[in-house]
């Protein structure tokens, strides 16, 4: 018994997708860019995943997401120092304290600047470092 192999016919070639994503849409783009900034929860990482992701498909998105990557960044590394700081004897209780109260500026900073954009106005944190411009 033999098998016969039928080849496609010409015209119905693969197409690949798209190389590029659609647009955002102005409510999509402010629910992202405000999504940036509720993440400063979680530190850095979820800004820096939206700007990845987003950055090319809304501008108020990929501004306000490189606006609160520059806010979470430092604050983070800062986080990690104060979290290895802790494990020393005695007075490692001042950093867990200090860790916390980082934690939560970080998160109410957030919170403050999310309500903002989702208004549709850019914030534009008082104190921040420019690093990704």
């Amino acid at each position: 018994m033999t098998t016969r192999k039928t080849l496609p016919p010409e015209n119905s070639r693969f197409e690949g997708s798209k190389v590029s994503a659609l647009p955002l849409s102005p409510s999509e783009d402010r629910q992202w860019a405000m999504m940036s900034h509720f993440g400063a929860i979680l530190g850095c990482i979820p800004s820096a995943i939206i700007f990845a992701v987003y950055r090319d498909r809304g501008p108020f998105t990929s501004q306000e997401s490189k606006e609160a990557f520059n806010f979470t960044f430092p604050l983070t590394i800062l986080a990690i120092i104060l979290n290895v700081l802790t494990l020393i004897p005695g007075i490692g209780w001042i950093f867990a304290v200090l860790t916390v109260a980082l934690w939560v500026y970080m998160t109410l900073m957030g919170a403050r600047a999310a309500i903002q954009v989702n208004k549709g106005r850019p914030y534009r944190y008082l104190i921040n470092l420019r690093l990704m411009k």
